[in-house]
């Protein structure tokens, strides 16, 4: 029954589109409803609730931690956002008068670099945005960009608990420190360059059309305590490494503390400079169905574990190499989603070494790439490119994607099995 339940919950979650329902709403029915169903079956038949108590217990632990993690890192982009700092950026690509095969490697490296700080999903949005703002219709151009936009985004978040929800997640589940991720850098980063190496000869080597004013776009600046709120941005995300590596607290200990500063300086912003900020119209922006997205699914494969459904993954682990499951697990992450993905094999807990789980990781963060629809950057540029991105125009270019996939897995094999850098 609760198999069946997940199978249908999930297969309106991958429709989303179809029935314009979103993913957060049969998310959260099937991750509620499953522990309602185990609940009753206890009470029921009058078994023990200890075991049960104690799974509950520990769940709501291991979403929170994230959870609140996630809220913040929101909070944070949009304050960036409110305070003009992407405005300013995108402002200065359009003043330069780059050409599309300038701003395609502009845009990619921004993607790789910003992706680790502010999340994949965030900086994919902000730099489609950007990208619709130069050229709105030249596919030529649009499509091989987002597909670069994607590819990056993604990968800069494979290889920072801050830049992707499924490192995150590996990094809360005690599956690395801080700075083990840091060790999949040229992997991701090699990756993504040999696909944007590959995808920039689709782009046309011309000019974009200048129909805005470059004048009137260089005079763009970040409006008053964006530069300080970048500053607040950095300090907290070195707090919350602090406190998991040298005081063993939560991560999101260290964020939360990094809000009531934030808190603090927009207050001192209001009261000492007059400038109109809430950080609750920042907070009210946040995608809240991501967040509940997140919760749910977590729930749900919490449900699955705790009914023993997920001991089938282990045994996975056991009659086949890891490694070739783990490169498996990137081409279900691309058809599935890498959240649910990451979070049964992290449930499971399979007996694997450090390095496998690296790729994993590594595997979990890029392989959404291979499918428009297979990542949270994908599906959030192609609701920004409506009609451009699309799954057919992915498709097309998707095998650039994949020799990316390969080089980077290849990448890790030669750092961590032959050479045993980690």
């Amino acid at each position: 029954m609760l198999l069946l339940i997940f199978i249908i919950g999930y297969y309106f979650i991958a429709m989303e589109d179809k029935y314009h329902l979103d993913k957060s709403k049969p998310a959260l029915l099937i991750g509620t409803f499953m522990f309602i169903l185990i609940g009753g079956f206890y009470a029921f038949y009058g078994l023990n609730f200890l075991p049960f108590t104690r799974e509950i217990t520990h769940l709501v632990y291991e979403i929170a931690e994230i959870f609140f993690f996630l809220f913040v890192a929101m909070t944070f982009v949009e304050a960036l956002i409110e305070r003009g700092v992407f405005n300013a950026l995108k402002g200065k690509l359009i003043a330069k008068g780059y050409s599309y095969r300038e701003l395609f490697w502009i845009t990619g490296f921004l993607a790789f670099f910003i992706s680790p700080i502010a999340d994949n999903l965030t900086t994919a949005l902000i730099l489609s945005t950007v990208l619709v703002t130069i050229e709105r219709k030249d596919k030529a151009f649009l499509v091989p960009s987002a597909i670069n936009v994607v590819v990056a985004a993604n990968a800069g978040g494979a290889w920072s608990p801050f830049g992707d929800i499924t490192t995150l997640m590996a990094w809360t589940a005690h599956k690395g420190q801080f700075a083990d991720f840091l060790y999949l850098f040229p992997a991701s980063f090699i990756g993504w360059l040999v696909t944007a190496y590959l995808l920039v000869r689709y782009v046309p080597d011309l000019d974009p059309n200048k129909d805005g004013d470059p004048q009137l776009a260089e005079k763009i600046e970040i409006l008053k305590g964006g530069k300080v709120i970048i500053g607040i941005g950095i300090a907290t995300i070195i707090m919350s490494v602090i406190a998991k590596q040298v005081m063993h607290l939560p991560p999101m200990w260290g964020m939360l503390f990094g809000l009531s500063v934030l808190k603090l300086y927009i207050h001192s912003l209001q009261r000492r400079h007059k400038q109109d900020v809430n950080i609750f119209k920042s907070i009210s922006k946040i995608e809240n169905n991501t967040l509940l997205f997140f919760f749910g699914i977590l729930a749900a494969v919490g449900a699955l574990y705790f009914a023993g459904f997920l001991n089938y993954i282990s045994q996975l682990y056991d009659a086949y190499d890891p490694m070739y499951v783990n490169i498996g697990i990137g081409f279900v992450s691309a058809i599935i989603d890498n959240v649910p993905v990451m979070s049964a094999v992290l449930k499971a807990n399979p007996a694997i070494d450090h390095a496998q789980w690296m790729l994993l990781t590594l595997t979990a963060g890029i392989g959404g790439s291979l499918i428009s629809f297979g990542s949270a950057a994908g599906v959030g540029v192609m609701g920004r490119m409506r009609g451009i991105y699309t799954f057919s125009a992915h498709v097309k270019l998707a095998w650039t994607v994949l020799v990316g996939y390969g080089v980077s897995i290849s990448i890790w094999y030669f750092q961590f099995m032959v050479l045993g850098v980690y």
